[in-house]
């Protein structure tokens, strides 16, 4: 094995194993749910997540947009500006989920009315709500603290904090369901103590590995208009893209439980499948970005096109595994996410489509990883906003021949889109920006 694959690996593998860590509380929450008796608790907590992803996604562009900036930083060899970055960041982060606090009631009323859902359902999801947004400074300023150590080419430790953020969330929401008798405010309630502790983790790990950086010139200019300016666009065009993914995924949702509740509860458990592939194959994506950022900063083309390269045949072996694993032991991971057999057999009829996600998703998730670590954000948006037009249309003329088959094909022909013109657009805004550097 070549030098250049264990780099690659020594960022991917830390990243693989935190990401795999992510679905596993989202998995517990389900199962607490899934074994309560009705599927309104199944469809309550997926709403209520979906909720959060829209609000703390919005403000994923902190954790993409920061590692490629500081990877290219830390391939110019600038240390003091690789701490402003951070800086900045935090700032925003916190007063983003200042907004979010203040805003709470507007926000919930309007989610409520998006979804529609029952009496029953949109009790839960505002019981869910109404303690898990407490959570919002902590968990936006993980993003930033995470994108900044990935950009440090440091994934040991984002492993950690996200390893033990997820399993302690994990733990304390099992227990607060099972044995503290509550239902989604104990899922709720075990997030925000878990989210807190990982910041804090996460601080006393920056003073403890980079305090002896920091000088008096990373404290000036944090500001600087011109500064400002470049990582607010950059981050600009990552949210408009981040937020097309997170509405992609809950009309998915919303428009499969006005089916039924049925089909409803299905394809939430089935999501979590996809859940468990995006963050595994994300572990290529985070050290494309990492990567790719670093040797585009240090102005070395040729080891970027092998990165680029390496990435793609690591992310394809591992969609394969996951195709795999998943047509051999769909149903017993069925099994173990709901005791309610209904719901586990229309999920069997549409099993075929989470062993095809796997391997088509590699394309566009490898690519977002090289457009953050070069800061091609622009096309990045662009490439997305396509996808979700070419989404929506799908959604409407599939689901009308096929049904339920029609939505899973759906959201297939969206990653594809978004895929395919990435790789189009790649000539252009990765190899050709080489070039003219």
């Amino acid at each position: 094995m070549n030098n250049l694959n264990r780099e690659i690996l020594k960022l991917a593998i830390p990243n693989i194993l935190a990401n795999l860590s992510v679905p596993v509380v989202s998995m517990v929450d389900v199962a607490l749910m899934g074994h309560l008796g009705s599927g309104s608790y199944i469809l309550a907590i997926g709403f209520g997540v979906m909720i959060f992803n829209f609000m703390y996604w919005a403000f994923g562009f902190l954790r993409m947009g920061m590692t490629g900036m500081t990877a290219q930083e830390v391939g110019r060899k600038n240390v003091p500006e690789s701490y402003r970055l951070l800086f900045r960041g935090l700032l925003i982060a916190f007063g983003g989920a200042l907004l979010l606090i203040l805003f709470q009631t507007p926000l919930l009323n309007l989610a409520l009315y998006a979804i529609d859902g029952s009496d029953a359902v949109n009790q839960q999801v505002s019981d869910y709500f109404r303690i898990r947004i407490y959570a919002a400074p902590a968990t936006i300023g993980l993003y930033a603290f995470v994108g900044w150590f990935l950009g440090k080419q440091n994934a040991t430790i984002p492993m950690i904090i996200t390893i033990l953020v997820n399993f302690l969330n994990a733990g304390l929401s099992y227990y607060l369901v099972t044995a503290g008798g509550m239902e989604t405010e104990g899922v709720a309630l075990g997030t925000v103590v878990a989210q807190y502790t990982g910041f804090v983790v996460a601080v006393l790990f920056f003073l403890g590995y980079y305090r002896q950086e920091l000088t008096r010139e990373a404290f000036q200019n944090i500001v600087e208009i011109q500064a400002m300016k470049r990582f607010i666009l950059v981050n600009t065009d990552i949210l408009i893209r981040t937020l097309c993914l997170i509405f992609a995924l809950s009309f998915f949702k919303v428009m499969s439980a006005r089916e039924s509740e049925l089909i409803g509860a299905a394809n939430i458990l089935l999501l979590e499948f996809i859940a468990i592939a995006a963050y595994g194959i994300d572990g290529f994506a985070y050290a494309a970005e990492s990567i790719s950022g670093k040797y585009f900063g240090a102005g070395d083309p040729t080891r970027l096109r092998q990165a680029i390269r390496y990435c793609f045949y690591w992310g394809f072996g591992l969609g394969l595994l996951y195709g795999l694993a998943y047509w051999l032991f769909g149903f017993e991971i069925l099994s173990v996410l709901t005791d309610q057999q209904q719901v586990i057999q229309v999920a069997m009829d549409y099993l075929i489509w989470l062993i095809i996600f796997p391997l088509v998703s590699v394309i566009p998730f490898v690519w977002d990883g090289v457009y953050i670590g070069l800061t091609s954000s622009k096309a990045m948006r662009n490439t997305m906003l396509l996808a979700t037009i070419i989404f929506i249309g799908a959604f409407y003329g599939f689901e009308h021949l096929f049904g339920n088959h029609g939505v899973w094909l759906a959201m297939i022909t969206f990653v594809l889109a978004r895929g395919i013109s990435q790789t189009i657009l790649a000539k252009r805004v990765v190899y050709d920006k080489l070039i003219k550097r």
